[in-house]
């Protein structure tokens, strides 16, 4: 945990942008002092944070390439995206925030503190793939706003709290040099909370996929359909045909795409094709600059048509390749 206080706007800055993003941040003229409080702490793919500023401050970002929730304890912020409506979050509804679109805060109240998690875009995405056992090709867009009075918006909140406080016990910060390690911080512990709180977001915030997650559990899926799914996990840039996987399955080709789209929610070379996808960008994200082409390896998986291949790769992941391997 790193605690840090300041009357420097610069200095704030500066924090706001090492520990989340790059950012501006004015000070609006008002009756208060400009004195930033930040208590800023690390879980795995979140970054968690109490922070304050003691003054009304403007702040623009540019895209913030994560998810962020703003739980708020106080005041209200007023904010945008993508040149969108705006939207005020209060201590009654968090802000919810994409990681596309230029962002805005027009008002940060200075009588505003806040609880902030920064989720990672890539970790949430694989989440929500894992909990409805299919690829999700669309990116995934979430509400601008979650109710914390109640319900699951209310719980996730006071998960998130209750992280909060158990990471200040942590002794990386100066004020607990002497206590033992945070329960939070123990392997065992913090992989299971952290899937806890994507899990929980999951569930608590609007988004297209969230009545599937709260649907029943759907029936197991076949062997067939194991089978050929497994098949295209090992061998994902193998020639597959609908034959082909057929025969891996041991079923006719009728049936696997019938079972397929019933149990997986696509054909089995819409679900080739996503597995390949999802390797493209294991292997770019990988990559060091100017190491590989994004032709090489989008060849390598199985793309032969580069332009069809962009196309698809910016609807499953809301970016070009290249883009990709830029970052």
């Amino acid at each position: 945990m790193t605690s840090f206080s300041t009357a420097n706007v610069d200095e704030a800055r500066r924090m706001i942008g090492s520990a989340f993003y790059n950012n501006s941040m004015d000070v609006i003229d008002g009756p208060r002092t400009f004195r930033a409080e930040f208590e800023i702490g690390q879980l795995g793919a979140l970054t968690v944070g109490e922070l304050s500023c003691g003054a009304d401050v403007r702040m623009r970002f540019g895209e913030l390439g994560a998810y962020h929730v703003n739980i708020l304890l106080g005041g209200h912020m007023n904010f945008s995206q993508g040149g969108g409506a705006g939207t005020v979050a209060t201590a009654e509804r968090a802000g919810v925030f994409q990681p596309v679109g230029d962002t805005v805060v027009e008002r940060w109240t200075g009588d505003c503190r806040l609880l902030a998690v920064k989720v990672d875009r890539e970790t949430l995405d694989q989440r929500l793939d894992q909990l409805i056992g299919r690829p999700v090709r669309a990116p995934l867009t979430l509400a601008p706003e979650l109710d914390t009075t109640r319900g699951p918006g209310r719980s996730w909140a006071r998960l998130v709290a209750t992280v909060m406080e158990d990471l200040r016990e942590d002794p990386g910060s100066s004020q607990t040099q002497a206590s033992l390690p945070a329960l939070c911080m123990s392997p065992l512990v913090a992989a299971p909370l952290q899937e806890a709180i994507l899990n929980g977001l999951l569930l608590a915030v609007e988004h297209p996929f969230r009545d599937e997650l709260t649907a029943p559990a759907r029936k197991l899926r076949p062997a067939p359909v194991k089978r050929a799914m497994d098949a295209v996990e090992e061998r994902p840039e193998h020639p597959f045909t609908p034959a082909g996987l057929a025969a891996e399955a041991r079923v006719g080709v009728r049936w696997l795409q019938e079972a397929f789209r019933r149990y997986v929610g696509m054909s089995p070379m819409a679900y080739v094709r996503d597995v390949r996808l999802a390797r493209v960008r294991d292997e770019l994200r990988a990559a060091e600059p100017g190491e590989i082409s994004v032709s090489e390896v989008a060849h390598r998986w199985g793309f032969s048509h580069l332009g069809r291949f962009a196309e698809q790769y910016h609807a499953r992941f809301g970016e070009l390749p290249s883009q990709t391997l830029r970052s």
